[in-house]
């Protein structure tokens, strides 16, 4: 759903007060707010000039709050279909 603003912050804190954070589309001009919304918007991704419509196997893809559990792609599918184990094998003195 496109919201167009008028204060960056205002929409920052608008997409953090949603029960949802999957994916965000941010169309800006300006290096400063694209940063920002990485590291202030509780989303799973941050698409900067496009929208959030794909995904590429090797990019850690799923979202936070009621979207979703854990991630999706090549690592996170290794990651649940192994069981780590570990053993340690002390030498006799």
């Amino acid at each position: 759903m496109a919201s167009p603003f008028a204060d960056f912050d205002a929409a920052v804190r608008g997409v953090n007060d949603s029960r949802y954070g999957l994916q965000a589309g941010v169309f800006t001009n300006d290096l400063g707010h694209a940063w920002s919304a990485f590291e202030e918007l509780e989303v799973g991704g941050v698409i900067v000039n496009d929208v959030p419509t794909y995904r590429i196997d090797h990019m850690p893809y799923g979202g936070t709050k009621d979207s979703g559990q854990g991630r999706e792609g090549i690592r996170y599918a290794i990651e649940d279909m192994t069981e780590i184990r570990v053993m340690v094998l002390a030498s006799p003195d």
